[in-house]
């Protein structure tokens, strides 16, 4: 598509001579003795660009600029200035005009200014594109949930994304902590800056401080240049620092500072640099357990928990693992251009039932192999590992023999016998899973001949 051009200028020979060259190179072109006239044409149609001069009767080049500015954001403006009123152009420039052009134009120039222009016009709607797939990727979308537990973390994520307040968050391995951080950035006023995340637990002891807060040349042997650490990384965004409590002690203090602070002193200088970045945290451990071991400090603990957010175990939470089955099929179809449609109800009752140790990872990978391996429409029992085919293999209760109350009690305790897994035994979880008080679910027990056993 033609890219469309208005030229402004109250000099019939600029506007007829630029528009002649410009038609030459394949543009569409307008044009508009005055900045009224030009307005008026902007409000009918859409331009690319505006190249206008300063002087003009009715409405002078700059205020044009200022009106397009605030009515057309993604119309460009070109100034045309006699070497006089340069100060003017420039000011303009400062005000949102692309660029300025001396008179006499020279037209080869004007040419590469333009060509140049479009192409960084082209850069700017692709990072723009870029940036909305990426927070369409980390949006809420991207994590999969419908339990109670997870509408409490989208609801958690929305009240404390608009603020600056530092999160941490909590959960085993797997659970998805990341999704969240990103999640949080990607609805924060920061979204248009970058999200840097540090993995605590991969940086050598010896390299920490410098990947968090940067060195300057000849700090220590191997320094042979300055380097920008996490903080610079992230400056204006988010920076997540996942597996806080493998942060060595001895530089708690420092990163304590730089919260207080918002400030850091790269590794070999003396100056310090102000800092503006929001910080979320992730653990998969029980930092107040590491503070009782003398392993993690207890004022940086509570500087970082301004905002926790717990993410459940994948077995609290198991009437999610449909939705989450489905959204990965969904993903390795279109990665592997497969044709499955999706999955039994025996090998989905395996999946819903498993003990899943490695969490939402450990699904993902299993569905992820289960598709690799099927070369039917369903994934069926037999595309899964052998421990999951194995938990398959139910046996089938007969009813057809028994009385209403025999089935409905054998139904019961098969039930909870499956939740009493599920949580590793956890009674207090199984009665919260069931929606029963603990004292109803000791008495279902008895009733049904289940053994108590410890957890």
């Amino acid at each position: 598509m033609k890219k469309k051009i208005l030229v402004v200028d109250d000099e019939e020979i600029i506007r007829d001579s630029i528009t002649f060259v410009l038609e030459k190179e394949g543009y569409f072109v307008r044009k508009a003795e005055n900045g009224a006239v030009a307005l008026k044409m902007l409000n009918e149609n859409m331009f690319d660009l505006v190249i206008t001069d300063i002087e003009m009767p009715e409405l002078r080049g700059p205020d044009l600029m200022e009106k397009i500015s605030e009515r057309f954001p993604h119309t460009f403006v070109i100034m045309i200035t006699a070497y006089a009123s340069i100060e003017t152009a420039i000011a303009a420039i400062r005000k949102g005009a692309y660029d300025y052009l001396l008179k006499p134009i020279e037209f080869d120039d004007l040419l590469f200014r333009i060509k140049k222009l479009f192409e960084y016009k082209e850069l700017v709607l692709e990072n723009t594109m870029l940036r909305q797939e990426v927070n369409r990727k980390f949006d809420f979308s991207s994590i999969i949930g419908q339990s109670d537990a997870m509408k409490k973390i989208f609801s958690d994520i929305q009240k404390v994304a608009p603020t600056d307040g530092t999160v941490l968050i909590t959960g085993k391995s797997g659970t998805g902590k990341e999704l969240v951080a990103r999640a949080i950035h990607s609805h924060s006023k920061r979204t248009n800056k970058r999200f840097h995340a540090i993995n605590c637990g991969a940086i050598v002891e010896t390299l920490f401080e410098s990947e968090l807060f940067g060195h300057k040349k000849g700090s220590f042997t191997g320094a042979t240049s300055d380097k920008d650490g996490g903080f610079k990384a992230a400056e204006g965004g988010t920076l997540l620092l996942d597996e806080i409590s493998e942060m060595p002690l001895h530089l708690q203090p420092k990163l304590l500072r730089a919260l207080e602070q918002r400030e850091i002193t790269p590794v070999g200088s003396n100056e310090t640099i102000p800092i503006n970045v929001r910080i979320v945290a992730a653990t998969n451990r029980n930092l107040k357990d590491e503070i009782a071991k003398g392993k993690f400090r207890e004022d940086l603990f509570y500087r970082l928990n301004v905002v926790e957010i717990h993410l459940p175990e994948l077995n609290e939470r198991s009437e999610d693992i449909p939705l989450l089955v489905n959204s990965f099929i969904s993903k390795f179809r279109l990665e592997m251009g497969k044709s499955i449609k999706g999955i039994t109800n025996q090998a989905m009752s395996a999946l819903v039932n498993h003990q899943w140790k490695g969490q939402i990872r450990e699904l993902q990978n299993i569905v992820e192999r289960a598709m690799i391996f099927c070369d039917a429409e369903m994934i069926d029992v037999h595309h899964l590992p052998e421990e999951l085919q194995a938990s398959a293999q139910i046996s089938v209760i007969d009813y057809s023999s028994q009385s209403l109350k025999d089935a409905v009690h054998m139904f019961e305790r098969r039930y909870i016998e499956q939740k009493l897994k599920n949580h590793n035994g956890d009674k207090e979880k199984v009665a919260k899973d069931l929606g029963l008080s603990l004292s109803t679910l000791y008495r279902k027990f008895e009733e049904l001949g289940i053994p108590l056993k410890e957890k």
